[in-house]
């Protein structure tokens, strides 16, 4: 059955498994679900449960081993790597537990780093870049090099960058992971509040329930299956928000 427009995601029986010299490692069996345009949804599971091998084929950085996965109503189960990469390009953007930023280089150049793919003129990279940061709050650190900026600031940075192209779709994993408690709350209203006030989709990997719980929705898995996906009350998402829920 195929996707239809009012789908950004749609995977049916999507299963994954990696075969290194004849050793075969399932890794996800058989998902099945959707996601809509503007959703906040969060994966939920324990270490080795699949919550990054899941993220990586939604993210087109990894390819489902059967089943099929269709992005925006078109079935990119069966896409090449260089087709990966265009989606990767245009359609995505990442935030890493880790950064992932360029050391000893401007929150500007770093912000601007996927647009250099882009055939946008030099200025019109520096304005979005700019405008992105500003989204963030970060307008005052425009100049400062990375690694000048505390743990809190350089997520803000990834946060900046993976919206700079403004993508369809937003993957967060473990974003609060290296952060303090004030900084990852920090973290999170913006996460919040690019869904709820800008519309973007987002798709939040962790293992802790505060922070899958500013999602409308949950995702579960145990084992490499889908074992409930469930909606969090509002309620919930507003103690989540306040640090009433911890």
């Amino acid at each position: 059955m195929a996707s239809n427009n009012s789908e950004l995601i749609k995977v049916e029986k999507l299963s994954k498994q990696y075969d290194n010299d004849g050793v075969v490692t399932p890794v996800l069996h058989n998902l099945s679900f959707t996601i809509k345009p503007g959703e906040f949804v969060s994966i939920m599971g324990p270490s080795g449960s699949g919550k990054s091998t899941l993220m990586h084929i939604l993210g087109f950085l990894d390819k489902l081993s059967s089943g099929q996965y269709w992005f925006e109503g078109r079935d990119v189960s069966g896409l090449n790597d260089d087709e990966l990469a265009v989606f990767r390009l245009e359609k995505v953007g990442f935030v890493f537990q880790q950064f992932n930023l360029l050391p000893k280089t401007t929150v500007l150049e770093n912000v601007k780093l996927p647009l250099l793919y882009t055939d946008l003129a030099e200025e019109e990279r520096v304005s979005k870049a700019r405008e992105t940061i500003k989204a963030v709050g970060l307008e005052h650190r425009v100049e400062y090099l990375s690694n000048q900026l505390s743990g809190g600031e350089k997520q803000r940075v990834a946060i900046a960058r993976a919206l700079v192209n403004n993508p369809s779709l937003v993957f967060a994993d473990e974003p609060t992971g290296n952060l303090d408690s004030k900084s990852g709350a920090q973290i999170m209203k913006i996460l919040f509040d690019l869904n709820v006030s800008r519309g973007h989709t987002v798709i939040l990997v962790t293992h802790e329930m505060y922070t899958a719980s500013h999602a409308q929705r949950i995702l579960r898995l145990k084992d490499g299956g889908l074992v409930s996906d469930e909606a969090v009350p509002e309620s919930t998402r507003q103690q989540a928000l306040s640090g009433e829920l911890k």
